[in-house]
């Protein structure tokens, strides 16, 4: 499209489109054409393209001081450190700052081993934590894994929607469970109403500690400000990235005050971790979040999206599920979506895959009910394309 791939490592799926701007759910290609944004950045642009709380932030920032080591104090960054605290769960009371999801995983597993003193670790058929060794070594895909083995030791994958075989794969080696309250690149997959309470419960019992990987479901994507809100339950670690900088990155690590005290310093640290440019960018975006209203929003218009997909549901027969809560949502087709992804794009819409057969919608909070109706006819148009393509009666 613009020449990148011949500079670029062949490792990304990439799209004939080449984006030049953006402003809160749509962004234009550099010819001029608009485009509704589904995919939303795999998540990021989570309070939109563009958001003016965010752009004014960087800017005031960036004249004052761009990048300031851990190792010494910062007022913006104490500023985030108070407004992310007073959002979360009471009980995760210290942070870790990072700068991707997949090292704010790396962390959990860090600080998990040191203050278990165990290597052991369960996690879910169908979970997705990063590609980075030991976010890999909790990833069950295995066209992702076989390349890099041996990965982690210790590694036990159990059934997601499964407490009891949680509980059967535990042994004296077992110090940790790592899950994502929903899967998001298996497909937006939902666990049973009471699954991870059982969890829960199964680790307060065994005294093992849990992570939630809620970089992709959490801050308000599902309509609760955490996604673990929706089961009533609070994790030991909870891991947050994609769009709590607002598009600047950044990886965050809360976890219980015990657990922290366990590390010890120098054990673990990132050079532009809690940077101050990323932290007043994710001033800003909690800020969005809260006085803007948009996890309430996500819930809102996330429901009348889902509606929405529900009647495409009953009209075209290449469609077998509709999952989601939120603005996390999820189309399970009977046929591979290749094609499907690339008239959504022909036709002003940009969407998301999970593998071959489900489109995954991540759009920013701030889409409204208009663009939700938009998205949902460009929708209807590719599915009818697609049954008319393959002759679906």
């Amino acid at each position: 499209m613009n020449g990148e791939d011949q500079y670029l490592a062949s490792l990304y799926q990439r799209f004939p489109i080449n984006i030049a701007s953006g402003k809160n759910a749509r962004v234009w290609d550099i010819h001029g054409n608009e485009y509704i944004d589904c995919m939303g950045g795999y998540g990021v642009a989570l309070v939109g393209h563009c958001n003016d709380r965010i752009v004014q932030a960087i800017k005031n920032q960036a004249e004052k001081l761009i990048i300031c080591h851990m190792s010494t104090y910062n007022d913006t960054r104490l500023r985030f450190l108070q407004k992310l605290i007073d959002i979360s769960p009471k009980e995760l009371n210290k942070i870790f700052f990072s700068n991707s999801g997949a090292e704010a995983v790396e962390a959990a597993l860090k600080f998990s081993r040191k203050y278990t003193g165990k290597s052991g670790i369960i996690a879910m058929n169908g979970a997705y934590h990063g590609k980075t060794f030991g976010a890999l070594s909790v990833t069950h895909n295995e066209k992702y894994r076989r390349s890099f083995m041996p990965l982690l030791e210790g590694v036990k994958f159990v059934p997601y929607n499964n407490s009891h075989k949680v509980e059967e794969a535990i042994d004296d080696s077992i110090g940790t469970v790592i899950l994502e309250p929903i899967q998001g690149e298996s497909g937006i997959i939902i666990p049973s109403r009471d699954v991870i309470q059982r969890i829960r419960e199964i680790c307060n019992r065994q005294n093992l500690v849990l992570i939630f990987d809620e970089i992709q479901t959490g801050l308000g994507r599902t309509g609760k400000m955490w996604a673990g809100e929706n089961w009533d339950t609070t994790p030991d670690i909870m891991c947050l990235a994609k769009g709590i900088a607002g598009g600047i990155p950044m990886g965050v690590t809360l976890a219980k005050s015990e657990i922290m005290k366990s590390m010890k310093a120098g054990e673990h640290s990132s050079t532009f971790a809690g940077s101050p440019l990323a932290c007043a960018s994710g001033i800003a975006t909690l800020d969005a979040l809260v006085e803007d209203k948009l996890v309430e929003n996500a819930a809102k218009i996330g429901k009348v999206f889902k509606d929405g997909l529900q009647i495409l549901k009953e009209k075209h027969k290449i469609i077998r599920e509709v999952r989601g809560i939120g603005m996390m949502l999820a189309l399970e087709l009977r046929f591979e979506i290749k094609d499907l992804l690339l008239d959504g794009i022909s036709n002003g819409l940009l969407m998301l895959y999970s593998g071959r057969n489900i489109i995954r919608l991540l759009p920013p909070l701030v889409m409204d009910e208009n663009t939700v109706f938009h998205a949902l006819e460009i929708i209807d148009h590719v599915l009818a394309k697609e049954e008319n393509r393959r002759n679906v009666r």
